[in-house]
């Protein structure tokens, strides 16, 4: 597990924790990176201040085969995250230097990794505030590091970026001036590329592959999320506004995402 600034005190907590981590149900060593999963390829970092939730968190992450990095600072994990290059990014919404909202808005001025954000205030505004710039998901401390790495691996089962091919668009949606290329996972308006974070493209491809339903909150967060997925529904409407501004519509307008009063969401004509 590399750490960055990591002061002394969090150094002798992870040298004394080992590979090991305490099983949230009993209190007991859980099995640790040794005896885990093979290694995936895929990096993670972690974000947080509390230098011993940081080595749980990393010590679960390496035991699901993940390279980790782990950071106790807003600042420098900007920079680490240019060198790490991190599929997945778990980040506290309290930190020194940068809050983990301008943390994740400096992100995703360059990756498009998976931000899971963790909080210990509960109220919406703080869920919707994080989630405004980028973060994927949320998750209120307490929480189980099972919950986290359940929430992680759900994300990571969505379609990951193939490129794109020379007959990519044979499978395209068109609606209107807006190409959807599911296979290739671009987006085309008036002919421009649209910078799409994963979860804004999983969410507008759910509703693309079936146009003319009306899809409920849950379903779309069954489809994008998981089933398994526990919390406010609401952020769908989070991320539903996100499209709407990148894809230059609004909810009066509508034509590429609809509202559909008393269910949810629908996919417009472009008209």
């Amino acid at each position: 597990m590399l750490t960055y600034g990591l002061p002394r005190s969090g150094l002798a907590i992870m040298a004394g924790m080992g590979e090991d981590v305490m099983d949230e149900r009993t209190g007991s060593p859980a099995t640790g990176a040794a005896g885990g999963r093979p290694r995936t390829g895929l990096r993670a970092m972690v974000v947080e201040d509390e230098t011993q939730l940081a080595g749980v968190i990393g010590s679960y992450l390496e035991r699901d085969g993940f390279e980790v990095a782990v950071v106790h600072d807003g600042l420098e994990a900007v920079e680490a995250a240019r060198a790490v290059d991190p599929d997945v990014v778990v980040l506290d919404l309290g930190l020194p230097s940068l809050d983990g909202v301008e943390v994740c808005r400096q992100l995703r001025t360059f990756s498009d990794a998976y931000v899971v954000m963790l909080t210990a205030r509960s109220e919406e505004v703080d869920t919707l505030i994080g989630l405004s710039v980028g973060a994927d998901d949320y998750l209120t401390k307490p929480f189980s590091p099972r919950i986290l790495m359940a929430r992680i691996q759900a994300m990571l089962r969505r379609p990951r970026p193939l490129g794109t091919s020379s007959d990519a668009l044979e499978g395209a949606r068109t609606f209107g001036p807006l190409v959807i290329d599911p296979l290739g996972r671009d987006v085309w308006l008036d002919g421009e590329p649209v910078a799409l974070t994963r979860t804004e493209f999983d969410l507008l491809a759910a509703l693309s592959e079936r146009p003319r339903m009306a899809f409920s909150r849950r379903q779309l967060i069954d489809a994008v999320w998981g089933p398994s997925w526990v919390g406010d529904e609401h952020l769908v409407d989070v991320h539903v506004g996100h499209l709407r501004r990148k894809l230059d519509d609004d909810a009066t307008q509508a034509r590429f995402i609809r509202t559909v009063r008393g269910v949810g969401y629908r996919m417009g004509t472009g008209q």
